[in-house]
């Protein structure tokens, strides 16, 4: 082992054993970049394949001004989290789902992608290196944010000739807070993705497109925005950053991932736990009447979890929607945040300890 590697691995040995917890106000833990110790980092040329990575201090990173990420946006992300257990034990959810859509957004984007191995071995890795910036049981999680981007320069447009992926952590609480659930504007006029684009794989060029809508209807005292299909203005797709389910009698119904939606994990998740309950699950297109009309309405993602819409407005229109302890949304947060977080048995082999 390289001696500058040896040391940081003693590094992350010492302050395993010395502390349980990092220096943080754990009761105040909102949702945004508090940095941590440690970082993993792989590289790969164009047409090759990553080889061994290696943990790194958390640290800025150097990029050519004519890096492919900062010039023509080819990246990708994914998100995961790692939660502490009431017996100190660390769990992740399904990560190897994250390695899988890393692998389709990089077959879009025309990037080489670290095997489901490697991507879990560079999660582990993360997390156990800053495992004292995992939250205690109630206050949080830590956020793990994967990155594959083109590193290496190109001015003409055309793949970048050196890749890098790198992970990094963060500890974090409630993404949205407050008692009453979301407020969404549906925006009929700006749209986050189109049929052929990238909407479907975790793209970095498909969220700051949606940073106008988002500002404008918070500007106006909305939580966040629901685009509506490009192609027809008629049906409803996803938030800036999470899916969405509504609610009618027994029927559940979620747009359907055509390209346009991002196959969200966590949506996945509680298709599957709602058809235990009993219910009828439908992965449809879903005219925005038909979301003014339902009893419930929730959005799923890694960091939304499961939250309640309280209030959607379209063209000028308010419905409310039930977000009391009685509501579908309740029982499948409780269930799936159960199993994450180990106060529920994981019948499904969902969960993967790591230590």
């Amino acid at each position: 082992m390289p001696s500058s590697l040896q040391k940081i691995s003693q590094s992350v040995e010492s302050r395993s054993s010395d502390e349980k917890y990092a220096d943080v106000n754990w009761d105040e833990l909102g949702f945004g970049v508090i940095p941590t110790e440690f970082m993993y980092i792989m590289k790969c040329s164009n047409g090759g394949e990553f080889s061994q990575g290696h943990l790194t201090p958390y640290r800025n990173i150097e990029l050519s001004p004519s890096a492919g990420v900062l010039n023509y946006g080819q990246g990708l992300f994914e998100g995961l989290k790692a939660y502490r257990t009431e017996d100190d034990r660390f769990l992740l959810f399904r990560p190897e789902e994250n390695a899988l859509r890393m692998q389709m957004g990089a077959e879009r984007m025309l990037m080489p992608s670290p095997s489901t191995q490697q991507f879990l071995d560079a999660v582990k890795q993360t997390v156990l290196a800053n495992k004292r910036w995992i939250p205690p049981p109630g206050k949080g999680t830590l956020y793990v944010r994967p990155l594959l981007i083109g590193s290496g320069p190109v001015l003409g447009v055309a793949p970048a000739a050196e890749y890098t992926f790198l992970v990094f952590a963060a500890p974090v609480g409630i993404y949205h807070k407050g008692p009453k659930g979301l407020n969404l504007y549906v925006e009929d006029q700006l749209h986050r993705a189109t049929p052929g684009g990238t909407g479907g794989v975790k793209s970095i060029t498909n969220y700051s497109p949606a940073y106008l809508a988002q500002q404008q209807a918070r500007a106006r005292g909305f939580s966040d925005v629901l685009f509506l299909d490009s192609v027809t203005g008629k049906y409803i797709e996803e938030l800036t950053a999470c899916n969405i389910f509504v609610l009618k009698g027994n029927v559940l119904a979620t747009p359907a991932v055509h390209g346009t939606i991002l196959p969200g994990i966590t949506r996945k998740s509680v298709i599957t736990i709602a058809l235990d309950f009993g219910y009828q699950v439908e992965e449809r297109v879903i005219p925005v009447e038909d979301l003014l009309e339902a009893d419930e309405a929730f959005c799923t993602g890694t960091a939304v979890v499961v939250t309640p819409v309280g209030a959607a407005t379209y063209q000028g229109k308010r419905v409310e929607y039930n977000t009391g302890k009685g509501t579908l949304f309740h029982k499948l947060r409780e269930t799936l945040t159960g199993i994450q977080t180990g106060r529920l048995e994981d019948k499904k082999g969902w969960t993967m300890e790591i230590n």
